[in-house]
């Protein structure tokens, strides 16, 4: 019993589908109903089809079922209107439900097919023998494009000028939730920027600052105040490099973005203004730290050779990233620069052996504070411009940073060129989301399918007009004896020759006329036709008849009959 009682009240939601709420769509339906259900016992009490009785609540019931079974009311009213004027209008209701519900065009054009077939035949049917069968076809094809056809064709259009709206709407929802990200995203990185450059200039900068101060400290030319001084000086350039280290780590905590942002697209100092630093600049790295007392060795080897601004850049910040690091761990030990102009690539050589130990208090105290972004920053400049860097202890205690940065540069400013020129793969997610790219293939509008319906239909309808009127006419010159012909025909006259000068006939127009007028001669075979002759008298046609009898022509009749 489960079971049926659900198949039962999946059937029913399906024949029934909602949404039936707010109340006026239930009076809508319900009174749409009765009004359909009403018009058709009029028109079918005007045809007198036999089908009376019950087309009021079959069209109301179909009136109902058409949203859930669009396709199904379809092909019933239409096959009720083939046979009765009073489902004619409910096919107009049909034809936009199917137009508007029925997504797949197979079953629609099924069901439209489907519905003029059986609307052809059951009026075929009903009015066979009583007009040409081309006449009935071409009726019959002309009311179903008017009830049917161009119904469907404007719901159709209004359904997917509605679904095109509703996806225009969502992609703009989407577009500004992607420009929301992108936004977000630019902030992003343009911390990762300012941390970065934080880290390597102000850091680098504090650096030499604790190195002075700490050799200045246990400088014994000074006396005790100026030592005092000094010390006060290098607690708070350690403690500035804490503070700085604590706030580019908040920086990077609170971005998303990988580390590639400071040497990417609007990161490093070129994003505010002009590359600084290169290759030119590495030796006034070197004498600044020969300043502060690190005995610091600079070598040169190869050909110079013309670099591209970001391979200079990257190099620069390479050599003072690694300097920073060599005073912050190693201070005191000897540090060796080199820069050797390799056939294809530059190679950026910075190595220190292990830190002496310390002397006095003053260079005991200096405390290396790392934020853990140096190496990670400088692993990415190098691969921005197509190179690598190594770094990691020397079999003597020491530590060593080497890079290779090629002379040009990468190509398009990435390691794979995977995001193109300018961006990397994680940005073109946002910038270019999925169904965003031009694929070359342009959807065509809603409304230009529909209006090449409508005017194929219009075109059928004049087409259908045109050849109504002309076969109209020849059915009305086959129906009428004109007066030359009858006067030609007289009484005991041979059947055939008769025959043979009358038209053909055409009981579309004559059927009325058969039982009208005189009585004709018992057991006769009479012909009735429209008579040539014009009346004046509104409402009645002048009909003559003619009747065979053994062969010949026994009567010619010309009467007036009411029309």
């Amino acid at each position: 019993m489960d079971a049926i009682a659900r198949a039962w009240s999946r059937a029913v939601r399906t024949a029934f589908p909602g949404p039936w709420r707010p109340w006026w769509t239930t009076v809508r339906e319900v009174g749409g109903a009765l009004l359909l259900g009403g018009l058709a016992l009029v028109l079918e009490s005007a045809d007198s089809s036999g089908l009376c009785p019950f087309i009021g609540p079959v069209v109301a019931a179909l009136f109902l079922l058409r949203r859930g079974l669009p396709a199904t009311v379809l092909v019933l009213a239409a096959a009720l209107g083939g046979w009765a004027a009073g489902p004619l209008p409910l096919l107009v209701f049909a034809g936009w439900s199917v137009g508007a519900r029925v997504t797949r065009v197979g079953v629609l054009l099924g069901s439209l097919t489907g519905g003029f077939v059986l609307m052809t035949a059951t009026g075929v049917l009903r009015e066979i023998g009583s007009a040409p069968m081309k006449l009935l076809f071409g009726l019959s094809l002309g009311g179903f494009l008017v009830v049917a056809v161009l119904p469907a064709l404007w719901g159709r259009y209004r359904a997917q000028r509605r679904a095109l709206l509703d996806a225009m709407r969502e992609r703009n929802e989407q577009l500004l939730r992607e420009r929301a990200m992108v936004a977000h995203q630019a902030r992003l990185r343009e911390r990762h920027r300012i941390a970065q450059d934080m880290h390597d200039s102000l850091g680098h900068q504090l650096a030499l600052i604790s190195v002075h101060s700490g050799a200045l400290e246990v400088d014994r030319t000074l006396g005790d105040r100026q030592r005092e001084a000094v010390g006060v000086l290098r607690l708070a350039a350690v403690s500035a490099m804490r503070e700085l280290r604590e706030v580019v780590g908040v920086l990077h905590d609170e971005s998303s973005a990988p580390a590639a942002a400071p040497g990417g697209p609007g990161s490093g100092p070129a994003a505010g203004g002009a590359r600084t630093g290169g290759v030119a600049e590495i030796e006034k790295l070197v004498e600044s730290s020969r300043a502060a007392g690190t005995e610091v060795s600079f070598g040169l080897e190869g050909e110079r050779r013309p670099l591209a601004a970001a391979v200079g850049h990257a190099a620069y910040r390479i050599v003072q990233e690694a300097l920073t690091n060599a005073h912050k761990h190693a201070p005191g030990a000897p540090i060796g620069v080199a820069l050797r102009y390799e056939p294809d690539a530059l190679v950026v050589e910075v190595a220190n052996p292990r830190a002496p130990e310390p002397v006095g208090a003053g260079a005991g105290g200096l405390v290396a504070v790392s934020g853990g972004q140096g190496l990670t920053g400088l692993r990415e400049r190098a691969r921005l411009v197509g190179g690598m860097v190594h770094a990691g202890p020397t079999p003597e205690a020491g530590f060593r940073i080497a890079a290779v940065l090629p002379f040009e540069g990468s190509a398009d400013g990435t390691s794979g060129g995977d995001g193109g020129a300018g961006a990397e793969p994680w940005e073109l997610d946002v910038l270019l989301p999925t169904g965003g790219l031009d694929t070359g293939k342009r959807r065509r509008s809603p409304a230009m399918g529909c209006a090449i319906g409508v005017l194929v239909v219009l075109l059928t309808m004049l087409g259908l007009l045109v050849w109504g009127v002309v076969s109209f006419l020849r059915a009305a010159d086959e129906a009428t004896v004109q007066k030359s012909v009858s006067e030609s025909v007289r009484e005991g006259d041979p059947e055939d020759e008769v025959e043979r000068r009358l038209p053909a006939g055409n009981g579309f127009f004559t059927r009325d006329y058969e039982h009208s007028g005189p009585t004709p001669p018992p057991d006769a075979r009479c012909r009735v036709f429209l008579a040539g002759d014009s009346t004046d008298r509104w409402g009645r046609d002048e009909v003559i008849r003619f009747c065979f009898k053994d062969g010949v022509l026994v009567e010619k009749k010309q009467f007036l009959a009411e029309s």
